[in-house]
């Protein structure tokens, strides 16, 4: 009797080894969890884009993109899980539609039209992807204290993502009385979830979470039930519904834009392997998820849908309950892929109100920022790591503040694009440059002027 005890709570426990078995039946929950974390997230992105594009994508067309994005995503997840010869890391790694891509997809989408867009992703992924397999050559540039910063600054990054979540979205009741009402429950379920369960069942708290708001957002009148059954009980994925144009602005345009991807990459994936494996990534990892991140954007492209990459709010998730099992993620990616074979199951995950969502997410996006500091505490407080830390961060998010972006003014467009919001890019080639020009023993040099 004890043995099989033993065995099961063996089995239970396999959820924070990155390899091993765990009952399908305590797994699903947990890779539930992960899939409704950033659900929504996912598909935002490419309504904003399509909603860009001249001529106008209809309403059927958007339809099947959201469709095919949610099949995409599983696919990318499971690569990530289960690596194809180089192409993956073998990481407990979420693959969904970015938001870093929004500004510029959308302003090919205006200019050039939305096939366009499909063009520039394709030849963009095949690009990080190629760069990915070559990262042997150029690992070295990503030190312990670049990989911190920027990590770091995707934490910072999510505070207002977490925040417009919770006050209801991109919606016009943002802020509304009854979204703050939802966030809060949502929140204080978390919270309550996490002081009260006891063993594994403590690591289901954004799950209790996300169950609790969405009866809460019902019983309030937030979700259409009738949309869940429209669109039919079965769809297949349709390949190639734009046919890809190829403009060479557009291109370079994606490629530069696929760098900063790239960087967050890496800090992602740095950051799950600190917080929930507790060690440093690897080069072999780097490699493969960068790979992964880049193919699976083309294969994306095939598939009408914008890039796919890592997603923070799952990092902030695995650094938050430390569950990391592959098999239990892999749950999660299957959950997906029937999402987009099976229009009511994916009807049910885009209908959680970003409400329920920023209640879970606001606390999640924290546990990355600690991450970041974590790692900066790891790599040491030199004089030459403090300079690099803290200039790159203060550099990156004074200068992409909403209020002070008129600082990107003089650059040329293409600039102000990639930069003048977004905190990681900045960070990152800041923090890369200080890391190649600063001399190594800056603190030998002021050992030696003390004396």
């Amino acid at each position: 009797m004890n043995s099989k005890a033993n065995s099961t709570n063996c089995s239970i426990n396999n959820i924070y080894k990155l390899d091993g078995r765990v009952p399908v039946g305590k797994a699903i929950p947990f890779g539930l969890q992960h899939i409704l974390a950033m659900f929504v997230s996912n598909l935002a992105p490419i309504t904003i884009i399509a909603g860009a594009a001249k001529p106008a994508l209809s309403a059927a067309q958007i339809g099947l993109l959201l469709q095919n994005a949610m099949f995409v995503a599983g696919i990318a997840t499971l690569i990530q899980l289960y690596p194809l010869w180089k192409i993956g890391s073998r990481l407990p790694v979420v693959m969904g539609v970015s938001f870093t891509f929004v500004t510029v997809l959308s302003t090919i989408s205006a200019n050039y039209g939305y096939p366009a867009v499909i063009g520039a992703v394709l030849i963009g992924g095949i690009f990080e992807g190629t760069l990915g397999l070559m990262a042997k050559y150029w690992r070295k540039l990503i030190t312990p204290i670049v990989a911190a910063s920027v990590v770091t600054a995707i934490g910072f990054s999510l505070f207002t993502v977490g925040t417009r979540s919770f006050g209801g979205g991109y919606h016009d009741d943002f802020g509304s009385a009854q979204n703050l009402i939802l966030g809060t429950v949502t929140l204080i379920t978390c919270l309550l979830w996490n002081i009260l369960a006891k063993g594994y069942l403590k690591q289901l708290s954004v799950l209790a979470g996300l169950v609790v708001g969405y009866a809460a957002a019902i019983f309030m009148g937030k979700v259409d039930l009738s949309l869940i059954m429209s669109g039919g009980v079965i769809a297949f994925p349709r390949l190639l519904p734009f046919k890809p144009e190829f403009h060479i602005g557009a291109i370079v345009s994606a490629c530069i834009i696929f760098l900063v991807s790239a960087a967050e990459t890496i800090g992602d994936t740095s950051a799950l392997v600190s917080g929930g494996l507790g060690r440093e990534i690897t080069g072999e990892e780097i490699s493969g998820s960068l790979a992964c991140d880049g193919y699976a954007s083309a294969i994306s492209s095939i598939f009408g849908c914008p890039p796919v990459t890592s997603f923070s709010q799952n990092v902030g998730l695995v650094a938050m309950t430390k569950v990391v099992n592959r098999f239990t993620i892999m749950t999660g990616a299957v959950c997906m892929i029937l999402a987009g074979l099976l229009p009511p199951v994916g009807n049910f995950f885009a209908s959680l109100p970003d409400a329920v969502l920023g209640g879970c997410t606001i606390m999640m996006f924290g546990t990355i920022l600690t991450s970041g500091m974590q790692m900066i505490a790891d790599s040491g407080f030199s004089q030459r790591n403090i300079v690099i830390a803290s200039l790159s961060l203060s550099i990156g998010i004074g200068f992409t503040t909403a209020s002070e972006s008129g600082i990107w003014g003089i650059f040329p467009p293409v600039v102000q694009t990639v930069f003048s919001a977004n905190v990681v890019a900045v960070v990152f080639v800041v923090a890369v440059i200080l890391s190649l020009i600063l001399p190594k023993d800056m603190d030998v040099k002021k050992l030696d002027e003390t004396k």
